[in-house]
This record gives structure tokens, C-alpha cells and sequence, in this order.
């Protein structure tokens, strides 16, 4: 398994998607962008390196989890070390979501790169880097009015961005 870098994990989230979440906020993102709420992920080189099979351990003995949200930082900066934890978070038959400054479009388009590897294996995306003039705190799971919740499966099925329409999440 190649190294993951994370800022920190919440063992029982309900603020990062639907009913109670194993969440992982990965190190490292190049946005920076203006009001971002973990600043302090920023540094690709900070945090510390994860135990992955540590996290996986945990996951599984909650009984209660719905589901994993990997956000950030950005997720997908580091597609690659993240493969092998979202495809057994697949395995445990929870819901993955993943939160990204990048819209759907552009992680869909290179279809044999990790980031694609990665986005197939999500169920939800939380698409659209956060931009504090379009901030909307009685958005549900986003923080500005750009952002949109994608049904991953529809929308690479349909080859096009398919908003979410699962009420959990909207």
C-alpha cells in the first residue's frame, strides 16, 4: 500500500454526509481557498502518515457506520495511496463519499488515471472548491452555492455530471 498522509479522522461523524460516518481528512491540498474550515490541511507535508489497516479495524468494528467520507484537503491529490482503502471500504458494503475542489468533469476525464480509479469507486461526490462569496450555511454536506452533490454511479453511466436526488443528502 503506498503512503497516505491524513490530518486526522472523526470516528463518528453526522456533519460529512448521512447518518454516522467513519471520516478521513486527507493532508495536503492546493486550493487554498478563502474561508476553507481545515486550513491546516493545506500542507501536503503535514499531518502524519496513516495506519490504514489501524482505520480499516475501527470502521469495522462500528456497527453503527453507514457509511466513510474522505475529504480534506483534497482527496485527491493522493488518488493513487487511496485506492486500495476505498475498494475495501466497497468491500465492507459502505457508502464511500468523497468531498473534492474539483467538479466531477474534470476528475471523469482521464479515464486510466488513479483520480478516475478513485471517483469510480464513490457512490457520492461533493463536487466544486468552495468559494466564500457563494457561501450558503443552510446547504446540507456543502458550504457554498457552486457545490453539488453527484450520484457517482448515474454519472458515469450517463457519461455526464447526474445530481444527486437521494434525499439523505439534499
Amino acid at each position: 500500500m503506498m503512503s497516505l498522509r491524513i490530518a486526522g479522522v472523526v470516528g463518528e461523524s453526522i456533519t460529512d454526509g448521512p447518518g454516522y460516518r467513519y471520516t478521513v481528512f486527507v493532508q495536503g491540498c492546493h486550493r487554498h481557498c478563502e474561508g476553507c474550515h481545515n486550513p491546516s490541511t493545506w500542507d501536503p507535508a503535514g499531518g502524519r502518515e496513516a495506519d490504514v489497516a489501524a482505520m480499516l479495524s475501527e470502521i469495522r468494528g462500528n456497527p453503527l457506520l453507514r457509511g466513510v467520507t474522505i475529504s480534506g484537503g483534497e482527496p485527491f491529490e493522493q488518488a493513487g495511496a487511496l485506492l486500495e482503502f476505498a475498494r475495501s471500504i466497497k468491500e465492507l458494503g459502505l457508502e464511500l463519499a468523497l468531498y473534492s475542489g474539483s467538479v466531477f468533469e474534470e476528475l471523469a476525464a482521464d479515464t486510466t488515471s488513479d483520480r478516475y480509479a478513485l471517483l469510480s469507486l464513490a457512490d457520492v461526490l461533493v463536487d466544486g472548491e468552495f468559494i466564500m462569496a457563494r457561501r450558503n450555511l443552510g446547504l446540507r454536506f456543502m458550504g457554498s452555492e457552486n457545490q453539488r452533490v453527484i450520484d457517482v454511479p448515474a454519472s458515469l453511466r450517463e457519461g455526464r455530471a447526474v445530481e444527486s436526488r437521494d434525499e439523505r443528502w439534499i
